[in-house]
């Protein structure tokens, strides 16, 4: 699971205007970085587009998925992951990012920002938290620990039915014992009473 970007653009008619974005292009190539860079800018650009506000949309493309939320305000995010990445911790990302983006830039600056001129310097500590979404996100880290103890409640079921047939032989022995032991003290009796002294 890998996030490769994380962009957030304004929806202006007809294009869309690329705001802040940060990249990790650490798994390709150091000849291929700046083209899959540009690439993975032209691709949010062109989603976000196509995209009607107020919308939420994943686009796969090969194997990758790019989620993209565009607000009923214009402002659009687009994440690039791979196809494993949870696209319901995409969109949370998306959310909280968009959210913290509002709040900290002027809605005026929007329409004509750039990433040189918007001051959010939050995208980069997020696309990397969120390489791991189990850690990221707090529903994801309570499924893998639901499935955690689900594996070792299986592994637990299994142990304690070899168990069961064990303790299964051990009864039918007893049960074997207890018959032979019952015939003894029988014969032990029988053998005592005729030597009794009277």
């Amino acid at each position: 699971m890998k996030l490769y970007s994380l962009s957030v653009l304004y929806k202006s008619e007809p294009k869309a205007v690329l705001l802040k974005a940060a990249y990790d292009v650490s798994s390709f190539s150091f000849f291929q970085r700046s083209s899959v860079q540009e690439f993975m800018t032209f691709t949010s650009q062109l989603i976000v587009e196509r995209s009607a506000k107020g919308s939420r949309a994943s686009v796969k493309e090969q194997e990758y998925l790019c989620h993209v939320y565009v607000r009923s305000d214009s402002l659009a995010g687009v994440v690039i992951a791979d196809s494993e990445y949870p696209s319901r911790v995409a969109f949370t990302l998306l959310e909280k990012v968009l959210d913290e983006f509002s709040k900290q830039v002027d809605r005026i600056d929007w329409p004509v920002g750039s990433p040189a001129t918007i001051q959010y310097t939050a995208l980069d500590s997020h696309l990397s938290r969120y390489q791991n979404p189990r850690e990221a996100d707090p529903m994801s880290k309570v499924q893998a620990e639901l499935d955690e103890t689900k594996i070792i409640l299986h592994n637990t079921m299994e142990s304690l039915l070899e168990r069961g047939e064990k303790l299964d032989d051990l009864v039918s022995k007893s049960e074997v014992l207890g018959t032979q032991s019952k015939a003894f003290y029988k014969t032990a009796r029988k053998q005592n009473s005729c030597c009794a002294i009277m």
